[in-house]
């Protein structure tokens, strides 16, 4: 079934009604990217089995994620689009990898199925500026020569909202194409050239699944759950490769999370025959001198479990876990810069 609600919300709290109140307001509080809602319900739900606890996450995009976590009003904040060292400081913020995943670009074509369709970057860029509007243009035709491809409109499927999936997919099409970077830019919102915006990842995937000859960019796992058809691409090593567990694991093994102040890292474009040209990292955001320590603890309480015992979880829905290496280093910054 397809999730449709922008402001989806991973609350789980009591099972006595008497009792709701009480635990509510104990419960974690975290708002921001849709790219990990996926995982991070998945993972709020074990974890209330096993502690007890209950996470309240909204799932309203990065750029409003980042607005609560500066004006305080939630105990943690997510975002797709890294924060700068700078931008850090001067909010009073640490932040920290929390997963990796890949963004895909998906299609509603009548018979072509996951995978078959091969789209590179430039020419991903091009239907995004309006300049390749048909499905059968040569450019299409010149990647997919086995492929009848229709004498079909393309409606491309944008972000309507502050988003890091928009951040990193953007940061992409810039990297690939200069007309891109020149003409619209790398931000969590842009001015799109045209198309139609919609809000969350869920929602457009939801536009793509009821829009003949649409195309839209969504993370992987919100494809996959909603059975949408997926775009296989060329990377930076020209070799086409499919969004896999490996190929994200490909792009993601060039981080250099160590020598990242801040953890500002971005994965798209990585080099590698392997690598899948759109993997992103998504963050957590924590107050350094947070406003309720009992609560921002109890946030790194879940968190830490998360990284102990959610891999295989992450991995379930297609999401790469951080390596021990990486957990080491956050977990070292947890003790050294976050008062509690």
């Amino acid at each position: 079934m397809l999730l449709t609600n922008f402001i989806r919300v991973v609350a789980f709290g009591v099972a006595a009604a008497a009792a709701a109140t009480v635990a509510q307001a104990a419960d974690i509080s975290g708002a921001g990217a849709t790219f990990p809602f996926p995982i991070y319900a998945k993972w709020a739900d074990s974890y209330k089995k096993d502690t007890g606890n209950g996470l309240n996450y909204q799932s309203i995009g990065s750029g409003a994620g980042i607005k609560q976590i500066k004006a305080r009003t939630v105990t943690f904040g997510a975002t797709d689009a890294p924060l700068e060292p700078k931008e850090l400081e001067k909010a009073g913020l640490a932040q920290w990898p929390m997963v990796m995943g890949g963004i895909v670009a998906v299609v509603n074509l009548p018979g072509v199925k996951p995978g078959d369709i091969v789209i590179d970057g430039p020419t991903l860029a091009q239907i995004y500026l309006g300049k390749i509007t048909s499905w059968n243009d040569p450019a299409l035709k010149a990647t997919n020569p086995k492929l009848d491809l229709p004498n079909l409109p393309i409606v491309p499927i944008h972000r309507a909202d502050g988003s890091g999936t928009t951040f990193n997919f953007t940061y992409y099409l810039g990297e690939v194409s200069p007309d891109w970077k020149s003409a619209v830019g790398v931000a969590t919102t842009v001015d799109w050239p045209g198309g139609i915006g919609a809000k969350g990842n869920d929602g457009v995937a939801n536009n793509v699944a009821t829009t003949k000859g649409a195309i839209g960019y969504v993370e992987f796992a919100y494809a996959d759950q909603n059975k949408l058809t997926y775009a296989s691409m060329a990377n930076k090593a020209g070799k086409v490769v499919a969004p896999t567990m490996d190929a994200f694991q490909a792009a993601a093994a060039n981080a250099d999370w160590a020598n990242s102040p801040g953890f500002y890292n971005i994965l798209a474009n990585q080099p590698g025959d392997k690598s899948w040209p759109m993997t992103a990292a998504t963050f957590i955001l924590l107050p350094k001198d947070p406003p309720n320590k009992p609560a921002a603890k109890d946030a790194l309480d879940f968190f830490k479990w998360a990284y102990e015992k959610g891999d295989k979880m992450a991995e379930d829905l297609d999401y790469i876990p951080m390596p021990d290496g990486v957990v080491a280093l956050v977990e070292k910054m947890w003790a050294s810069d976050i008062k509690q």
